[in-house]
């Protein structure tokens, strides 16, 4: 079946990028001129996601109002004639019916929030972006995975690869055998000291998986923190589905905390035709004061 629908779990405080998420959701921090939650859902776009079902919190409403019309200001930009302006608002828009807000009533995990989308997912394939990590990719890295789901059905988890003298900060996986980008997979183990990982492929915030994961979250108790873990399940349905990796082609910047969010402003201001030039000399100007 293809991918139709996605699932973004927005509902997260961000304590790693206090105090800044104390006035505004941490998916909606800038990154040069668009939240990053902008580049999550264009990447959605282009991999086919036809249904993007946020999943929130209290505290979230303004992801909400930020891909609804904004009438006020869009009635002076066109007052105006400031016509490239109005057609980046407009295009921030999401059409009528695209889109679903669900409600995580409590941080009860990331298991949780996508089992609180089960309904309008339905029983078909899926997708899950976590909505503060930016993957810069041509094409974009969701949609390098639907097309090898669409070779090997499955499911599939984005990787990208991490110094080796870092895989305990993550969850990574234990590849089986290998076809170019896509690895089929054994098993995944979070944060393992080093001298026993299985592969320095970390976990990368973007997954394809098979509707029976929602059966096995309903029953999933409470992991590592407390929390209704979304690896817990995924590792309970290996031992009856597929499963595959995917190091996908491109960068990844999470932004969920504070050097990776500056990493991913820097990174889209080089590569932005309206800042790269100013960006390259203050880069040059701050090295020469090293």
């Amino acid at each position: 079946m293809r991918i139709r629908k996605a699932v973004l779990p927005v509902a997260g405080l961000g304590t790693r990028v206090l105090p800044a998420t104390k006035a505004i959701p941490k998916e909606l921090l800038p990154v040069v001129d668009r939240p990053v939650i902008q580049y999550v859902v264009d990447e959605a776009l282009e991999a086919g996601i036809e249904h993007i079902i946020f999943v929130t919190g209290r505290g979230k409403g303004a992801i909400e109002d930020y891909f609804d019309h904004s009438y006020e200001l869009e009635d002076q930009l066109k007052a105006k004639n400031k016509t490239d302006i109005l057609a980046a608002v407009e295009a921030s828009r999401l059409p009528a019916g695209a889109s679903s807000f669900v409600r995580q009533q409590a941080p009860l995990g990331l298991g949780h929030a996508v089992w609180c989308a089960r309904d309008v997912i339905g029983n078909e394939p899926f997708a899950v972006l976590l909505p503060d990590v930016i993957v810069k990719g041509k094409p974009s890295g969701l949609k390098q995975m639907v097309d090898a789901f669409a070779r090997v059905g499955g499911n599939i988890i984005a990787v990208d690869p991490v110094p080796q003298d870092r895989v305990s900060s993550y969850g990574v996986i234990a590849p089986k055998s290998r076809d170019g980008r896509l690895i089929a997979m054994s098993g995944m183990i979070e944060k393992p000291p080093r001298e026993s990982a299985p592969s320095n492929l970390a976990i990368t915030g973007r997954y394809i998986l098979q509707p029976e994961i929602f059966g096995l979250l309903e029953k999933q108790g409470a992991g590592a923190g407390g929390e209704i873990q979304l690896t817990d399940a995924m590792a309970r349905l290996m031992d009856l589905q597929d499963f595959y990796a995917y190091e996908f082609e491109g960068s990844v910047h999470d932004c969920g905390n504070k050097t990776g969010y500056f990493e991913a402003v820097l990174a889209h201001a080089l590569d932005n035709p309206d800042t790269a030039a100013f960006a390259r000399d203050l880069v040059r100007q701050a090295a020469g004061k090293l």
